[in-house]
């Protein structure tokens, strides 16, 4: 037995190094089991409408809670985190982008290095079934993130480490490749409200939970609305896409490190923008400049209809 879970550890420290050696900003494990104790919570949050209109998140309900509908055989879960913090934010003279769409989408970055990683697992141990997953799929990153020990669930709902903020992405790579599963780390958000203070549509309803109706990431990503409801006008602070004051207040992030990702670096026309350019933007420049970013997914009549709502920012709800 002992020899076993030798064996086990060194199959589990050749994972982490190989997923630092590919650039991942850290890498964990944990078995995989049903998620009792996060299906019970999903499942009030969806009954009770926290979801807004993103009704893909009530499917395939099984899927998103046991891994091993997914994976048929799965035995663990590999967790595995990107850096996106980067060294200089874009200009705040204008309409803002969130800081993950600078660059690349996220999705097509890392889903090829998961591609790469389970490759490698192939050459070093055989025959492996296993999938990766990026936010793209019923999987909840998050719990898994947290069961692993990538960090501790934060009142925010992102993933906090003392060591590196909450400024990157997860993915997480299931697999039949049994392997020592690593443990939670405690909570460090005390009594800090800092993000839920700081939410202009208070859509941090209570710590730990997130509405995201009321999310401004919803509204400006999700909501495929032609109109934004008006009894937010004036509460964006000119979020154009996505939206980072929760995280941008949180005393732990100071401890962010900028990412060694060139593809998350913005192009310089980004860089460039300014309050009237983006009222101006066709088409045309849009196409161009978010060739092969996440920003593609509001296209360009939501991004405008973001950038026009923000023009009603003078204006108070009644």
């Amino acid at each position: 037995m002992e020899a076993f879970d030798l064996k086990l550890q060194a199959r589990s420290e050749w994972v982490k190094s190989t997923a630092r050696a590919m650039g991942f900003l850290d890498c964990r494990i944990a078995k995989a089991a049903r998620l009792e104790q996060e299906e019970a919570f999903l499942e009030k949050w969806l009954r009770d409408q926290k979801h807004g209109g993103m009704d893909y998140m009530s499917k395939h309900f099984d899927l998103r809670v046991d891994p091993r509908k997914l994976v048929p055989g799965a035995k663990s879960v590999i967790v595995l985190s990107m850096n996106y913090f980067p060294e200089e934010a874009l200009s705040d003279q204008g309409p803002k982008l969130s800081k993950y769409a600078y660059g690349r989408d996220y999705h097509k970055v890392i889903k090829k290095r998961l591609k790469e990683f389970l490759f490698r697992m192939e050459e070093q141990f055989g025959e492996v079934q296993g999938r990766g997953f990026v936010d793209s799929a019923p999987v909840m990153e998050k719990a898994w993130a947290t069961r692993a020990g990538i960090g501790w669930m934060g009142k925010h709902t992102n993933v906090l480490s003392k060591q590196k903020g909450s400024f990157y992405f997860l993915a997480v790579l299931i697999t039949d490749l049994e392997l020592a599963s690593d443990g939670p780390v405690t909570d460090h958000c005390g009594s800090c409200t800092a993000c839920i203070d700081a939410c202009p549509t208070d859509a941090i309803v209570a710590p730990y939970v997130l509405d995201g109706s009321k999310c401004i990431s919803y509204f400006t990503i999700e909501l495929k609305d032609a109109d934004l409801p008006t009894e937010f006008a004036g509460k964006f602070n000119d979020w154009m896409f996505g939206c980072d004051i929760c995280q941008d207040v949180c005393p732990w992030n100071r401890f962010s490190q900028p990412h060694q990702t060139e593809e998350f670096l913005p192009k310089q026309a980004l860089q460039e923008m300014d309050r009237k350019d983006w009222e101006r933007l066709e088409e045309e420049e849009f196409d161009v400049l978010f060739e092969g970013s996440a920003v593609k997914r509001t296209k360009y009549s939501g991004l405008m209809r973001n950038i026009r709502f923000l023009n009603l920012s003078d204006r108070k709800p009644d």
